[in-house]
C-alpha cells in the first residue's frame, strides 16, 4: 500500500488574528457602535482593524473611571507604587512584542524600538517611586504668625481625560499617563489615532498588572470625535492636551465651561519616541492633576 499524499505532515494553519478592543472598566469591549478602522505600517500594510469608540464609549469610560477613582485615591502611597512597579515588570516581560509592535508602527529599526520599550520601562518605575514622595516634595507645614499649625497636602484632582502623543504611542503614552495615576487619580485615555494598537498592548498589560478596574480606560477612534465630549464632560476634572494636535484650543474653550482644568501640549507633543527620552521628567507632569489642600489647626492652650 503507499501512503497518501501528504501523509504524516503537519497541515498548514492560519494564523490567529488578534482583535483590538477598547478596554473599559477593566474589560475589552467592543466599540458600542460597532464600528471599525483598518491601522496600517509605516509602509502601509495591513496590521489590523481597531474599534473606533463613540460618544457613548467616552461617557463610558468617565464613568468606569469615576468609579475607580475613590478606592484607587484611597489606597496607600506605598500600594500603588507596588503596582505601578508590577506594570513594568510584566512590560519588561514583553519586551519584544512590544518592540515589534513599535518597527510595525513607526518603522524604528529593531535597536530604535528595543531602547524606546526600555525607556518605557524605566519611565513606569520612575513614576512607581515617586508614588510615596510626591506629597513631602509639593505640600510640607507652612510658616504662620499665630498659635496655629499649619499644613498643606497634595491630593489628587479626579478623573483625567488623556490625549496621548500622536508620534509616540508607547513612550509618549507612558510619559502622560504614568504621572497622572501615581498621584492617585484616574485616567481616561485618548490613544494616538497614528498608531493605536500599542495603546491596547498596553492596556493588555496593565489589566494583567493588579491595576484596579476603571483605574485606566483605553479609547481607540478619531480624537476629533472623541474629544469634545470629554472637554465639555461635566464629570471629567482635567485635560491633558498633549496628543490633540490642532483641536487643542477648541478643546480648551469647551473645558471652561465646566472650569475642567488644562494641561495644554508642550515641548515634544508633536514629535516621536525619542522626544521623550529625557532622564528625569521632575514633577512638571505630577504637580498638574493635584490640588492643594491646607489645614489649619490651633496648637496651645
Amino acid at each position: 500500500m503507499t501512503a497518501k499524499a501528504g501523509q504524516g505532515r503537519p497541515a498548514p494553519r492560519l494564523a490567529v488574528r488578534k482583535t483590538y478592543k477598547l478596554y473599559l472598566g477593566g474589560a475589552f469591549p467592543r466599540s458600542e457602535s460597532g464600528r471599525c478602522s483598518p491601522v496600517t505600517s509605516s509602509d502601509g500594510a495591513h496590521l489590523a482593524n481597531v474599534s473606533l469608540a463613540s460618544r457613548k464609549d467616552a461617557r463610558d469610560a468617565v464613568a468606569a473611571a469615576r468609579k475607580a477613582f475613590g478606592g484607587w485615591s484611597a489606597r496607600t502611597a506605598y500600594n500603588r507604587g507596588q503596582i505601578l512597579y508590577r506594570v513594568a515588570e510584566v512590560l519588561e516581560g514583553r519586551r519584544e512584542q512590544f518592540a515589534a509592535a513599535l518597527t510595525d508602527a513607526l518603522g524604528l529599526s529593531r535597536a530604535d524600538a528595543a531602547a524606546t520599550v526600555g525607556a518605557a520601562v524605566d519611565r513606569w518605575v520612575y513614576y512607581a517611586g515617586w508614588t510615596d514622595k510626591f506629597a513631602q516634595v509639593l505640600g510640607g507645614a507652612n510658616p504662620v504668625a499665630g498659635p496655629f499649625h499649619n499644613q498643606s497636602t497634595p491630593e489628587p484632582v479626579g478623573v483625567v481625560a488623556v490625549f496621548a502623543p500622536q508620534g509616540a504611542p508607547l513612550l509618549g503614552l507612558t510619559s502622560v499617563l504614568a504621572p497622572v495615576i501615581a498621584t492617585g487619580n484616574t485616567a481616561v485615555v485618548v490613544s494616538s489615532e497614528r498608531a493605536p494598537l500599542p495603546s491596547i498592548d498596553l492596556a493588555e498589560v496593565l489589566a494583567t498588572s493588579d491595576l484596579p478596574g476603571g483605574v485606566v480606560n483605553v479609547l481607540t477612534g478619531r480624537a476629533a470625535e472623541i474629544g469634545p465630549h470629554l472637554a465639555a464632560h461635566a464629570d471629567v476634572d482635567a485635560l491633558d492636551l498633549t496628543g490633540a494636535g490642532e483641536s487643542a484650543v477648541e478643546l480648551e474653550e469647551a473645558a471652561a465651561a465646566t472650569l475642567t482644568r488644562v494641561l495644554r501640549p508642550g515641548p515634544g507633543a508633536d514629535g516621536g519616541e525619542d522626544a521623550w527620552r529625557g532622564t528625569d521628567p521632575g514633577t512638571s507632569r505630577m504637580r498638574p492633576f493635584l490640588e492643594t489642600k491646607t489645614v489649619w489647626h490651633p496648637v496651645g492652650a
